[in-house]
C-alpha cells in the first residue's frame, strides 16, 4: 500500500481545506470552471474523473470471469451484499437521518440531495481500492479479481436502474438521459478503454509497468476533483459547517453495518478467510469515483449530492483500515482452506 493510498484521508482532508480556502479567495475562477459544461457534464471534472477511473479499469482482467464457477460461494455473498442489500440500506439510512432525525436542521431540497449522494455511493461497489484491502488481509488475489470483474459487468447494467428506482422512491427527480449518459461516460467507456489497453500491452509484466506509471495520476485526479468540489461549495460549507458531520454519521453506520452483515454471513457459510475477507471488503467499500461523477452530472457541482459523495471519500479510508485490522485479528474464526464445493466422484 503506497503512501498516497495509506494516507488518502489526510490528502483528502488537505484538499478539502485547500478547496474551501481557494473558493473563498478566488470564487471567480471556480465559477468559470463550473460554466464549462456540455449536456450537464462539466468538462474539467469529466477529465479528472477519467484520470481517476482509467487506471482502475486497466487493472481489471475480465478474462478471469471464466473462473466464475470454480468457487461460487464467496462470489454469491459479494453479489447479494452489493446488489440486494447495500443500496437499499443506504437509501433507508439516508431517509431516516435526513427526513427524520436531521430534518429540523436541513431544508427539504438539500436533504434530498444528501440522500441522493448517499444512494449513488450505495449503488457503486468498489472497483479499485478493494485490491488494497485484499492484499492487507492476505486475500486470494485471483479470486478477488474474479469478484471485482463480475461486479463491474453487472454494474454496467444494474447501476442506472437501481439508482433511478431508489432516487424515485426517495422523491428525487431522476433525469434518465443524464443518468444513462453518466453510466456510458464513467463505466462503459472506461471499461472498454481498459480492456483495449490490456490487449495492446500484452503480457502481465507490461501491464504492471504501465499501471505503475499511471496509477499515481488516479490519486492526483481524485484530489483535484475534491479541491474543485469544495471550492464550488466553499461559502455554503462555511455557513453550514455541521453538514459534513451530519452526512458522515449515516455513512459510518452504513459501512460498519454492511461489514457486520457480510462478515457474519461469511462466518456462517464457513468461507476460508482469504475469500471471506475480500468478499466482505468489496461489499463494504464504494466506487466513490463513479458516485462523485454521477452526482455532479445529475445534480451539479454545487449540489448537496456531490458534497455527500466527497464526504464518502473522507470517511471510507480510515473506516476500511479499521475493518482490515479487525478482519486480520479474527482470522481464526474461519477455516484455513475452501471446502470442496463439487460433490466427490462416485467410486465403484
Amino acid at each position: 500500500m503506497g503512501i498516497f493510498e495509506r494516507f488518502l484521508s489526510v490528502w483528502v482532508g488537505l484538499a478539502i481545506l485547500a478547496g474551501v480556502v481557494l473558493g473563498n479567495l478566488a470564487p471567480g475562477i471556480f465559477a468559470a470552471v463550473a460554466a464549462l459544461e456540455i449536456a450537464r457534464v462539466n468538462l474539467v471534472v469529466a477529465v479528472l474523473i477519467w484520470v481517476m477511473i482509467y487506471p482502475m479499469m486497466v487493472q481489471i482482467d475480465f478474462a478471469s470471469i471464466k473462473d466464475i464457477g470454480r468457487r461460487p460461494r464467496g462470489l454469491v455473498l459479494t453479489l447479494v451484499v452489493n446488489w440486494l442489500i447495500k443500496p437499499f440500506t443506504m437509501a433507508a439510512l439516508g431517509w431516516l437521518f435526513f427526513r427524520v432525525i436531521f430534518a429540523p436542521f436541513v431544508d427539504p431540497e438539500t436533504a434530498g440531495e444528501y440522500i441522493a449522494g448517499m444512494i449513488l455511493l450505495g449503488v457503486a461497489p468498489c472497483t479499485a481500492m478493494v485490491f488494497v484491502w485484499s492484499q492487507l488481509t492476505k486475500g486470494d488475489a485471483n479470486y478477488t479479481l474474479v469478484q471485482v470483474s463480475v461486479n463491474d459487468v453487472i454494474m454496467v447494467f444494474a447501476f442506472a436502474p437501481i439508482a433511478a428506482f431508489l432516487l424515485g422512491v426517495s422523491d428525487v427527480a431522476v433525469p434518465w438521459q443524464t443518468l444513462l449518459l453518466s453510466v456510458v461516460l464513467y463505466v462503459v467507456l472506461p471499461l472498454v478503454a481498459g480492456i483495449l489497453t490490456r490487449r495492446a500491452l500484452g503480457d502481465a509484466a507490461h501491464v504492471g509497468t504501465f499501471l505503475a506509471r499511471v496509477k499515481p495520476w488516479s490519486v492526483v485526479g481524485l484530489l483535484a476533483t475534491v479541491v474543485l468540489l469544495f471550492g464550488f461549495q466553499a461559502q455554503t460549507i462555511l455557513a453550514k459547517p455541521l453538514a459534513i458531520v451530519m452526512i458522515a454519521v449515516p455513512l459510518l453506520i452504513q459501512t460498519y453495518g454492511i461489514f457486520a452483515i457480510a462478515y457474519g454471513a461469511a462466518k456462517a457459510m464457513r468461507l476460508p478467510h482469504n475469500v471471506a475477507a475480500p468478499a466482505c471488503m468489496i461489499g463494504t467499500s464504494n466506487f466513490f469515483e463513479l458516485a462523485v461523477a454521477v452526482a455532479i452530472s445529475l445534480f451539479g457541482l454545487n449540489s448537496g449530492a456531490a458534497l455527500a459523495t466527497v464526504v464518502g471519500v473522507l470517511v471510507e479510508v480510515p473506516v476500511m483500515l479499521s475493518l482490515v485490522a479487525f478482519a486480520n485479528r479474527t482470522r481464526h474464526w474461519f477455516p484455513a482452506q475452501e471446502q470442496a464445493e463439487d460433490p466427490a466422484p462416485v467410486t465403484e
